[in-house]
């Protein structure tokens, strides 16, 4: 069973994080997207950590009440502190500078790519999901065809000062019915919610879009053992993007196409992804 507790990191940070496996276990940090939360591995944790491995999942920067700069200076949620937070909270869980396995989704994914650039030699695994590698979104993004510019329109939305209040407004009507309405299950978005569905947690949340406009990042091939996992009704990542990203993966690739899925892999087929997961780990051992 997985357990809440607060990762303090040296920054001066404090993240609420669940947690599940034995302490001395190889560690496994996995990194929720937006507009959810921790609560998106609420069926990897157990499995995680019935496998032996030490799972750990936190609200990352801004969702996390103790982990909250003000979102007003973008400066503190750009990028590289992003990435930093990461490898902070690994040294705080115990295991600086040890090997880790690292899993990502969506926003989490796109600080996965970031810590794999920067931070190779520190991974044994690599695995992502919905989030294309970088360079390959940006490729398709600037295609003539305006596939993939269409399919992310609403990061757009996200710059405008007024898009909190409308986000939260109505019960969240429009996260439930627009972003989350790719079958996303009431339960799970209602456990989102309880994160993000408050003013200073959204702000914070939309202040990752406004500091790196575009999703924007200096990130070349990846060196470590990468497993890409992409549903193929993602509304929010094409196919050209996610296909793609095997050719800016030098290390060992695979790539796992789950059928009628959308974006929020783990809310929807979580059985699957923890199956595809639990073998990587497996196969590349720290």
């Amino acid at each position: 069973m997985a357990e809440s507790t607060s990762i303090r990191t040296r920054s001066g940070l404090t993240f609420t994080a669940d947690v599940a496996g034995p302490a001395d276990g190889p560690l496994v940090l996995l990194l929720h997207g937006f507009p959810e939360s921790r609560h998106s591995w609420r069926a990897a944790l157990p499995a995680v950590g019935a496998a032996g491995y030490r799972a750990v999942a936190p609200d990352q920067r801004g969702y996390s009440a103790g982990a909250r700069p003000d979102p007003a200076d973008l400066s503190n949620y750009a990028f590289d502190k992003l990435v930093n937070d990461a490898v902070e909270i690994v040294a705080a869980a115990g295991h600086d500078g040890r090997r880790f396995h690292l899993v990502g989704h969506d926003w989490g994914g796109q600080v996965s790519w970031g810590v794999a650039a920067a931070h190779p030699r520190r991974l044994a695994s690599l695995t992502i999901m919905s989030r294309p590698h970088p360079k390959s979104f940006r490729r398709a993004l600037e295609k003539p065809d305006g596939e993939q510019k269409n399919r992310s329109r609403h990061h757009r939305a996200f710059l405008d000062a007024e898009t909190g209040k409308l986000l939260l407004a109505d019960n969240a009507r429009r996260l439930r019915e627009g972003l989350f309405g790719q079958g996303v299950p009431e339960a799970a978005m209602d456990e989102h919610l309880s994160i993000l569905g408050n003013p200073a947690a959204m702000e914070a949340a939309l202040a990752w879009y406004r500091a790196n406009v575009g999703l924007a990042a200096d990130i070349g091939a990846i060196e470590v053992p990468t497993l890409y996992i992409w549903g193929d009704v993602d509304a929010t990542v094409g196919p050209d993007a996610a296909h793609g990203t095997r050719e800016f993966v030098s290390g060992p690739f695979a790539m796992e196409v789950l059928p009628g899925v959308g974006h929020f892999v783990m809310d929807q087929a979580p059985a699957r992804a923890v199956e595809l997961l639990l073998a990587h780990l497996k196969k590349h051992p720290v």
